[in-house]
């Protein structure tokens, strides 16, 4: 048996295929573009596996994803695959349309080829999971209930309307075709392996090096935090026992403000890592605000407890502090990803603010 896992190689992609080789023995076909986010060195682990099938290529080569679902005949996709980054997608909106809403189109033809080719349980168990955001939610008033899954989509950026646009082909590829889906729409990530652009590895690694903390206007967007390796315990469960063409959202049941973030960040680097210089919130720096920047973003998980019965096995407290440890343990794996690129994004993105 075989899963195809897209954007294996990124933050989060990365996490599952290490979480779900670590409890199964099911082989992985991981395909991953291995754009500035994608990072082979995450999977460093695996080297030699043979339950890990890597394969660089792009969710929008038809010809190539024919090919794969014909050799691995996967009983099961996995979709991460996605630009995932707001400032980026303010700056450079195509590559999201690209990937999010065109890779993701020709990945659900190319898996309605492959399942109606099917028969038998091997049909009946067939399985797309897609992976997104709470942010095609749009933005919450300060009081306002959190996200349900039908809450009316209102994406604010380009990326978080890509991310809808995807999120509707795929329910419309159930709907129409019959193509067995699942939607989950996860809150803010964190954890190992995170590209040092996000919010929680961009204050590690700056404060580390002496830099300063940039934190968009007065830092009080509001957002729910889920540690990454709750996110994929999620979506076993979801694969495993998730009714075909629902979607259910996952948070943390963390909500809190950037800077409250900032500051705890700054806390345990005082207490793991002291400074000679002083208490790294000295570095904390208000900068100008994105454009359209949400305000607050909820998640209400009860669903999937109530019917999978999942819920995160972390708090805040215990998720970052296992994150921060991890970051001053794996210098080498910061230093790698500080590529040349890597410095020109900071560049290009906060030198006018």
């Amino acid at each position: 048996m075989t899963i195809l896992v897209t954007g294996g190689a990124g933050f989060i992609g990365s996490n599952f295929v290490l979480d779900w080789l670590g409890a199964s023995d099911e082989t992985i076909l991981n395909l991953d573009a291995l754009t500035y986010a994608g990072n082979q060195q995450n999977l460093a682990a695996l080297q030699g596996d043979a339950r890990h099938v890597f394969v660089h290529g792009d969710i929008a080569d038809r010809a190539l994803l024919d090919r794969l679902f014909a050799e691995h005949r996967p009983r099961a996709i996995v979709h991460f695959a996605a630009e995932s980054h707001v400032d980026r997608s303010i700056h450079g909106p195509g590559a999201f349309i690209k990937t999010n809403v065109e890779g993701t189109f020709t990945l659900l033809e190319a898996a309605r080829a492959h399942w109606g080719a099917l028969s038998g349980d091997d049909r009946a168990d067939f399985r797309f999971h897609h992976v997104s955001t709470d942010e095609v939610y749009g933005s919450l008033g300060p009081t306002d209930p959190a996200f349900t899954e039908d809450h009316l989509y209102q994406p604010n950026s380009p990326y978080s309307a890509s991310k809808a646009a995807s999120d509707h082909l795929v329910r419309a590829w159930h709907h129409t075709y019959g193509l067995p889906v699942l939607t989950t729409n996860c809150s803010n990530n964190y954890g190992p392996f995170h590209f040092p652009e996000k919010l929680i590895p961009l204050m590690i690694v700056n404060a580390l090096a002496g830099k300063p903390l940039p934190l968009y206007g007065d830092g009080q967007q509001v957002r729910d935090w889920l540690f990454v390796a709750d996110h994929c315990s999620a979506i076993r469960t979801v694969l495993a026992k998730g009714r075909v063409g629902q979607t259910y959202n996952i948070g943390g049941w963390n909500e809190m403000t950037n800077k409250q973030i900032v500051h705890r960040v700054c806390a345990l680097l005082d207490e793991l890592r002291p400074s000679a210089e002083g208490p790294y919130a000295r570095l904390i720096t208000h900068v100008a605000d994105r454009p359209g920047h949400d305000r607050r973003y909820a998640i209400d998980a009860r669903k999937i407890e109530r019917e999978l019965g999942w819920r995160p096995a972390e708090t805040f407290d215990t998720g970052i502090r296992k994150t921060v440890q991890w970051y001053l343990d794996h210098a080498d794996w910061v230093a790698n990803v500080q590529s040349g690129s890597y410095r020109d994004w900071l560049a290009t993105n906060y030198a006018a603010r």
